[in-house]
């Protein structure tokens, strides 16, 4: 009953708190004390926030070295511009229609490949990332390499907010499942989770399915915000930032990934005059991290209400000491 108590308590208090986040970041648009371009930048931390997340299912939980986030981040903006401003459908169906399309594309792509392991998975998956942004290019009906332009604003603070906590919430109840320990046992020791019966394979198709389908969701909010999509957006340079995103957070670590999607977000907003220079900052801070943190911000932790306790019981117990 203790117990119960607990979790409800531990329930209740972050529902508080994204609640009352929610509350004053809607407040100040509306007051417009957050301007046009911090809102901008607001949008695509969430985004990020979504595309880091979805990405550390694959390459940090399961263990499998994916470069073809974009890939499917393109299948979800585009099957939901089709959908909601080539064929007027709700926003809704759109959203729906992204995370189906590019889950879809997972699957399709992650049954022949995932038997792949290391440098091999990881140029398969650029490679599958780089024909979808050609074959975007040539499909005149979504506008070829000019993209589609003209596409309404749908994706507001509300409907960002929801997205990016569904997708947090799902993927660390997936972790912490029966499904998310067989998942990880696959990156721990892929022959020692065949050998218990774990099939392998599937688990990994999942992951890859999963993190497809919510990259496609980021690719819906991002396809409505910014009014144009263009295949070149989608380029490999884009599954590159997610991928230092992930490597920053910490491999395996859910809160390390959303830290350091919102740390790459500033970083790229204070070197937007500098373009060329931002491509060497994300060299060195790969550098700098593998030599001296190799398992990322966090590593493999969360940062929870339970890591404060522990940190707090700690310095009481050393100023007692002292």
């Amino acid at each position: 009953m203790e117990d119960k108590r607990r979790r409800w308590g531990k329930f209740l208090l972050e529902v508080i708190v994204l609640a009352a986040l929610f509350t004053v970041v809607q407040y100040l648009i509306t007051t417009g004390l957050l301007n046009r371009y911090y809102q901008i930048n607001l949008t695509l931390m969430g985004i990020n926030i979504i595309l880091a997340v979805s990405l550390n299912l694959i390459n940090g939980f399961t263990g499998q070295l994916s470069l073809g986030h974009a890939g499917f981040m393109a299948i979800g903006a585009f099957a939901s511009v089709i959908m909601t401003t080539l064929l007027e459908y709700p926003f809704v169906i759109g959203i729906v229609a992204a995370m189906l399309a590019a889950a879809l594309a997972g699957f399709i792509i992650g049954v022949p490949t995932l038997r792949l392991k290391g440098d091999y998975l990881a140029i398969a998956t650029l490679g599958f990332g780089e024909i979808i942004r050609v074959v975007l290019q040539n499909i005149d009906y979504i506008g070829g390499p000019a993209g589609i332009s003209g596409i309404s604003k749908m994706t507001t603070w509300p409907v960002l907010f929801i997205a990016t906590v569904i997708t947090v919430v799902v993927i660390v109840n997936m972790i912490n499942s029966s499904y998310g320990r067989a998942i990880i046992s696959v990156r721990e020791d892929e022959i020692a989770a065949e050998i218990m019966g774990v099939n392998t394979t599937k688990y990994k198709v999942l992951a890859f399915v999963v993190g497809a389908g919510f990259a496609g969701l980021a690719g819906a909010l991002y396809a409505h915000y910014f009014y144009i999509i263009k295949p070149e957006t989608f380029n490999f340079l884009k599954s590159f930032d997610i991928l230092v995103m992930v490597v920053l957070g910490g491999l395996g670590s859910t809160t390390g990934a959303v830290i350091a999607a919102a740390f790459i977000t500033t970083l790229n907003v204070l070197l937007q005059e500098y373009a060329a220079v931002r491509m060497i900052i994300y060299a060195l801070i790969l550098i700098i991290v593998m030599i001296y943190r190799p398992q990322g911000l966090l590593g493999n932790k969360e940062f929870t209400r339970k890591s404060l306790d522990k940190i707090w019981s700690g310095r009481h117990v050393s100023s007692a000491n002292k």
